[in-house]
């Protein structure tokens, strides 16, 4: 594996061996399980965030002090309880608005602009994103494009952009707000949907400046959304970074990617003109407290190495093609894809800090799916907004209930 292979470069250049012992595919934590209670317990392992912290707390080290950790670009992506460091992230993926800024510049440059904005980089909250789409929406023929926004796929199996991407912003200040300790099962057992109305806002704005009426989202997919960014018939796409082989592999595909950019997700929070793109992973690493000194400081020592190197460096960006959160990868070392680039020049913006992603506090896959029908039938006109509010929270506490 590329792991054999990293092991294999650090011997080479420092002589000292690492081992690396790799799990089945979901064996992963049975995998660890049994390793740890043997003489051969890993000095470095990894878990799954907060949630997983909660199980593996007895044999984590705290991070703070260890140079890897002066290279997380975005400290707040760390698992962090009682301010100490339990968990750094190694590798992340981000999603957020994504934009053409071939066209948002022809909006700036229209006579007809009814706004005061100049470019994107002064669209730092939603009161400003609302007024510019709805301003372009009203401008939509000069402009060449259907809408503003590509449609929204509520299509059942399709809506996980808005009950677990888009879910994810209300949730995680619902969780900041409320200090919530997610390594303790507790803390999440329920929600009062707090942000309700900030996620409305985002979601009004995404139906009503779009490329279809909102009555027609329950037929729409994802593959729908990517094709009218694809062929410029919109100018915005909520999606992540894996996007751009969607968008580029589309047939007849017209944006370049110079012009592929990233804003976050502003709902109406206050504050949100230091928030940045919704930054996450389930790969967060750990040192054993139970290791010796020695083997502690070893394992600080190779993952230095493995993100900072020339060396490892190259190897991560080549053969792993990671979006790594680390403050040492140049420009030219980071993966060649637009939206990678982007969610790493997030990251590493001073004074932004990103959305970290709660998904594994989301009860169950029945949750989301029972959020996702009543968007559906509120665009419908079938419910009202406090009857998918009130869904939002009773399925919440009763798949937790269930869970239990």
């Amino acid at each position: 594996s590329v792991y054999q292979e990293l092991a294999a470069a650090y011997e080479k250049e420092t002589g000292v061996k690492v081992i690396v012992e790799t799990a089945a595919n979901n064996a992963y934590e049975s995998t660890l399980m049994s390793k740890m209670a043997t003489k051969q317990a890993p000095t470095l392992f990894q878990i799954n965030g907060p949630v997983g912290y909660g199980n593996w707390k007895s044999y984590c080290a705290d991070l703070s002090g260890t140079e890897l950790y002066k290279h997380l670009s975005d400290k707040s992506l760390a698992v962090t309880v009682g301010g100490k460091v339990y968990g750094i992230p190694y590798v992340v993926e981000g999603y957020g608005i994504i934009y053409n800024s071939k066209i948002t510049d022809a909006y700036f440059a229209l006579p007809t602009k009814a706004t005061k904005y100049k470019s994107m980089d002064e669209v730092k909250n939603f009161a400003a994103l609302k007024e510019v789409a709805d301003d372009m929406q009203k401008n939509a023929d000069a402009l060449g494009i259907k809408g503003v926004f590509a449609s929204t796929s509520l299509k059942a199996g399709e809506d996980w952009r808005w009950q677990t991407h888009l879910a994810n912003v209300p949730v995680y200040y619902e969780f900041q707000a409320k200090k919530a300790d997610l390594s303790d099962p507790k803390a999440s057992m329920k929600i009062d949907f707090t942000y309700a109305d900030q996620y409305k806002n985002i979601f009004d704005l995404y139906l009503t400046d779009s490329t279809i009426p909102a009555k027609n989202a329950g037929v729409k997919t994802v593959d729908n959304s990517m094709a009218e960014f694809a062929l410029e018939e919109c100018a915005m796409v909520q999606n992540g970074n894996w996007a751009w082989g969607q968008i580029s592999g589309v047939t007849g595909n017209k944006v370049k990617a110079e012009n592929v950019k990233y804003l976050p997700i502003y709902t109406g929070v206050a504050g949100e003109e230091k928030q940045g793109l919704c930054v996450g992973t389930e790969a967060y690493l750990c040192i054993n407290k139970n290791a010796s000194e020695e083997a502690q400081k070893g394992a600080d020592v190779f993952l230095t190495w493995l993100f900072s190197s020339e060396t490892g460096k190259n190897l991560v960006s080549t053969k792993l093609n990671f979006i790594t959160p680390f403050n040492t990868f140049s420009d030219a070392e980071l993966p060649a894809d637009p939206l990678s680039k982007e969610v790493s020049k997030w990251m590493n913006k001073d004074g932004v800090s990103s959305v970290i992603w709660v998904f594994n506090a989301i009860p169950s896959e029945e949750w989301k799916n029972q959020f996702g029908d009543a968007m559906l039938q509120y665009f419908e006109g079938k419910k009202d907004w406090s009857a998918v509010e009130k869904i939002a929270v009773d399925a919440w506490a009763s798949e937790k209930a269930l869970a239990k």
